[in-house]
């Protein structure tokens, strides 16, 4: 062993104080160290206890079983940001709150262990064990690594392999999450789960634009707001149609009136027929003619397609 200092350092700057060995880094930051059949728990421990941070540490294939990481009394839990638990067991594990932002939990065995409120923003789940895991007030995070490394990779084939492992990450946890009862974030890694698979598809092909319109259109069956806001578009979108070619005109709602105020009231007729037409309910007051009739039959068509359309999504987000 040499007398230098560990080469680690973090990105919040902090740098390791450890003798380095013939590599430059120390023990616990060095991934040739084979710590498989080293008993590291009580050690790692100590460590989070003495208040400096778990980043960086190489622990792949170590027995974690039990492991206490929760920072007591302290809002903040630990940090372990980019720390390597490849393969590790952590089995029941307490990590309540733990920082594992970039850390890699890949293929990792987290049966019963206990990530609540941990954050784990670009971290690298791909084939974890998360039976009966505690996942409650989780951060999430904007990106896990694969999601990450898949918009910024322009070789085709790998950016397809990295969306196929992100459709499986966001499947694991989508699966999990029913399980507890968890419904807001299974349905929000559902969304996910289903772009990823249009993202494996060909550019241009009918699948890709099917999938991409049901996203837009519902969210892939777990946003009702979106028909909603669709249905108000389509709805003004169309008015301003039947406005423009003066549809309503001979149906007048205040025949006496000229000028800005008749238009404006033509303009909420048009909006009352767009409406009429739309729900389908079609009371007969006003009939189209010309050009309008082929956009009242197309507003009538997504009426009847859209209202059907909320009632299995709205229905589908109730009775979770």
């Amino acid at each position: 062993m040499s007398g230098k200092v560990c080469g680690f350092k973090a990105r919040n700057g902090w740098q390791c104080d450890q003798q380095a060995g013939e590599s430059g880094l120390c023990y616990w930051h060095d991934p040739n160290v084979d710590k498989r059949h080293h008993d590291v728990k009580a050690d790692v421990e100590a460590w989070a206890a003495s208040g400096r941070p778990l980043d960086g540490f190489q622990l792949a294939r170590t027995n974690l079983t039990d492991i206490h990481l929760v920072n007591r009394g302290n809002k903040q839990g630990y940090s372990c940001q980019g720390a390597d638990f490849y393969r590790a067991n952590l089995t029941e594990a307490h990590c309540f709150g733990l920082d594992l932002r970039n850390a890699s939990l890949m293929k990792a065995n987290l049966l019963r262990a206990n990530l609540n409120c941990t954050h784990l923003d670009g971290s690298n789940l791909l084939g974890a064990d998360m039976a009966r895991t505690g996942l409650e007030n989780v951060d999430w995070g904007e990106q896990f690594k694969q999601e990450r490394l898949a918009f910024l990779e322009k070789d085709l084939s790998r950016r397809q392999s990295l969306f196929q492992e992100s459709e499986e990450v966001c499947r694991n946890i989508r699966k999990q999450c029913e399980k507890q009862g968890l419904f807001d974030v299974a349905g929000y890694f559902f969304k996910k789960e289903m772009r990823f698979r249009r993202y494996q598809m060909p550019t241009f092909s009918f699948q890709r634009a099917l999938s991409k319109t049901v996203d837009l259109f519902c969210g892939y069956g777990e946003d009702p707001l979106r028909v909603v806001i669709f249905s108000v578009l389509v709805i003004v979108s169309c008015a301003l149609a039947y406005f423009a070619l003066g549809t309503t005109q001979a149906n007048p709602i205040y025949p006496d009136l000229t000028g800005v105020e008749a238009r404006f009231y033509e303009l909420l007729n048009a909006l009352y027929f767009s409406v009429v037409t739309f729900t389908t309910l079609g009371y007969g007051d006003i009939t189209p003619s010309g050009f309008a009739r082929f956009i009242a039959a197309f507003e009538a068509f997504l009426g009847s397609f859209t209202m059907a359309l909320f009632v299995v999504v709205f229905v589908k987000k109730m009775t979770r």
